[in-house]
């Protein structure tokens, strides 16, 4: 079973609190960063030890979009911002297949370090608007966003790894950064919807999971789109059919500060529809959340979040980039 929220950790192994941490059955999930990355070798190691150490079923996931968010370097494809593949090409067909190429690339190099999965692709627009978005996003134009968006998609599931779409539903559009400030898009809501919104809407079929941002969207709902059940349960399951794993984006982001304390945090975003939470760099908060026992292990969500497990894992990257399925991929990009 799959407890409900995904934590991180303070270094390159684990210590006591850590191990203790990931025997609460509410622990299902868990995200590393670069400061728990020093070689290769040892993040496959650490990814063993969380294995061993959990007390059930546990997510280990990274955020390794490419260019300013790819989590670790060295030993790894150096991924460039997706906003530059099209620009690069010029050519639609051929940005495809960088597009599935780049996708078939992460999850192979991801998995082969005992991480499950990468949260991607970003399917926001690039509206030259978002200070935290720009050249994360493939594209500014809807159509070629699905187009890149749905290549890239198929890259990583072909390579045995499952895709989180974010941040729904569109994050472009709005200057503020969700990380430190409350995000607010006043765009009327036929705006939002067959804009930012259509891209999810088109590969509703083609994606795993969903994180949602942490942005009010007034037209629709006065609560940011990861705490809504509006957003969640009444236009993403119910309107677009999506029945995958819906993630919280981090409950430490100042874009989440609107509900609460973490406790409340984590009750809304469960009860608006996510089936995880996230809560990265507050190890007090985290734990305290944890033991809190307020929190549920939900059968229902928990079968819906063993799908995102890896297809491919190995804990040898050397081993994977040794070999043909990886060649091939490599000489297709370069």
């Amino acid at each position: 079973m799959y407890g409900p929220l995904m934590l991180d950790l303070e270094g390159f192994t684990l210590n006591a609190r850590e191990m203790d941490l990931l025997k609460n059955p509410m622990v299902g999930g868990l995200i590393l960063f670069t400061r728990n990355f020093a070689s290769t070798n040892q993040i496959a190691d650490l990814c063993m030890a969380v294995r061993e150490e959990s007390a059930g079923d546990i997510i280990i996931a990274v955020d390794h979009e490419g260019g300013r968010v790819q989590r670790f370097r060295e030993g790894f494809s150096a991924i460039p911002p997706m906003g530059e593949i099209l620009q690069q090409t010029k050519d639609i067909k051929l940005a495809k297949q960088k597009a599935y190429g780049w996708g078939a690339m992460i999850a192979m190099e991801v998995q082969a370090v005992g991480i499950d999965i990468s949260f991607a692709p970003v399917l926001d627009l690039n509206r030259e608007v978002s200070e935290v978005i720009g050249d994360r996003a493939f594209s500014g134009h809807v159509d070629e966003v699905i187009e890149l968006g749905r290549a890239f998609i198929k890259g990583m599931n072909d390579y045995g790894m499952a895709t989180t779409a974010k941040h729904f539903p569109g994050h472009g559009s709005v200057r503020a950064d969700s990380h430190i400030e409350i995000p607010v898009d006043d765009r009327p809501r036929e705006q939002i919807i067959s804009q930012d919104m259509r891209v999810f809407s088109e590969l509703i079929y083609e994606y795993q999971a969903v994180m949602p941002a942490h942005v009010i969207y007034p037209a629709i709902d006065k609560h940011p789109a990861g705490f809504s059940e509006i957003w969640l349960k009444d236009i993403l399951k119910q309107q677009l059919g999506f029945e995958g794993v819906i993630f919280s984006d981090d409950l430490s982001m100042e874009g989440a500060t609107v509900a609460g304390d973490y406790h409340a945090r984590a009750d809304i975003a469960l009860a608006a529809g996510c089936d995880m939470v996230l809560v990265c760099n507050h190890p007090v908060e985290a734990q305290e959340l944890a033991d809190a026992d307020k929190l549920s292990v939900n059968t229902e969500n928990s079968a819906r979040i063993a799908k995102m497990a890896g297809q491919d894992l190995n804990y040898n990257l050397a081993n994977v980039q040794a070999s043909d399925k990886w060649s091939q991929i490599h000489s297709q990009l370069t």
